[in-house]
């Protein structure tokens, strides 16, 4: 990626608009010696509590930890985690936009012993809780979308994000110019039509086509990128493979499949976020399709190598790609 500097350059002066399932990241360290008497469970003595942005808010730290400008629309509650949430993220200079709802801040809490993740306990609301109207989203967006250079739908299924709010801030970001992406979550099917970027997983991909293959059968790739296209009219279709690699698709048409960048994998919590964010970035920023996949390759290769859910950097960025010459 010879070309690197020159991309970062123009990534600052990108403006993205996040919206989706915002959520806080806490987690509680500890060590673990000894048997609780009360039951045959370990006893964890904490030491120390950390807190970060999940899901959507995710992926708004990782376009501001790579140089772009970001806002973040999604349900942030009047409670003690929505505002331990947008402290999270104004330190990262990302502005929030809260969304109207009635349910709790979603905040998952993990349980790190020894480096290695115990447990996770998850608070959250209904999905109806966060429901947001095509009238609501728009009166909340229409400007942003306006002012930004790209929009990332961010769904995690817990109800931000519905058939309608979809299809109004596509058809607002198309009418404005506006690239439009997507990371689908297939287990609560949405309706999406003509956008410019989704970046399913190798399972989501099958379940988003409808196409059932054998535990041990290659990936029908052509079949299935034809089929999405069919379906979604998709420009750009970046499917993860996990060891398989990274396929690319280009208006139903099978294009790449480029090897995964990681050199060591210790967690891959979030590392999808990653992905669609450099994706995007790179796209917004005139890269082409698979220069564009092998910085969104390169960014999860370092994240991956972290513990817990985690950001790249520039430097960090320019510091793996020259290890790889």
């Amino acid at each position: 990626m010879k070309d690197l500097p020159a991309l970062l350059k123009k990534i600052a002066r990108l403006r993205i608009l996040v919206v989706g399932d915002v959520m806080l990241d806490r987690y509680l360290w500890g060590d673990a010696t000894r048997i609780s008497p009360e039951a045959p469970v370990p006893v964890i003595d904490v030491f120390d509590e950390t807190f970060t942005a999940g899901g959507a808010g995710n992926v708004a730290l990782n376009l501001a930890a790579l140089g772009a400008h970001c806002t973040v629309a999604g349900f942030i509650g009047d409670d003690v985690t929505g505002r331990k949430l947008r402290e999270v993220l104004r330190a990262k200079g990302i502005a929030t936009l809260p969304t109207p709802g009635d349910g709790q801040t979603i905040r998952k809490t993990r349980v790190m012993v020894q480096r290695q993740q115990l447990c996770r306990l998850d608070r959250e609301s209904k999905p109806a809780a966060y429901h947001l109207t095509a009238r609501q989203a728009e009166t909340l967006l229409a400007d942003e979308i306006k002012a930004c250079d790209a929009v990332i739908l961010s769904d995690y299924a817990k109800g931000i994000l519905n058939d309608e709010v979809v299809a109004r801030v596509t058809q607002l970001a198309h009418a404005a110019g506006k690239f439009v992406a997507l990371d689908p979550k297939p287990r609560r099917p949405l309706k999406f039509h003509g956008l410019d970027l989704i970046t399913p997983n190798k399972r989501e991909a099958l379940e988003l086509a409808g196409i059932s293959v054998g535990p041990h059968a290659p990936f029908p790739a052509a079949e299935v990128c034809a089929e999405l296209h069919r379906r979604f009219r998709t420009k750009h279709l970046v499917i993860t493979l996990g060891e398989g690699g990274i396929l690319l698709s280009e208006n139903g048409k099978e294009k790449k499949t480029i090897p995964t960048a990681a050199r060591e994998v210790f967690d891959v919590s979030g590392a999808g976020d990653t992905s669609l964010a450099a994706l995007v970035l790179a796209l917004t920023a005139g890269a082409k399709l698979e220069a564009a996949a092998h910085f969104a390759n390169a960014a999860a290769g370092v994240v991956v190598a972290k513990l817990g859910t985690a950001t790249v950097t520039p430097a960090e960025l320019a510091a793996y790609v020259a290890h790889e010459k």
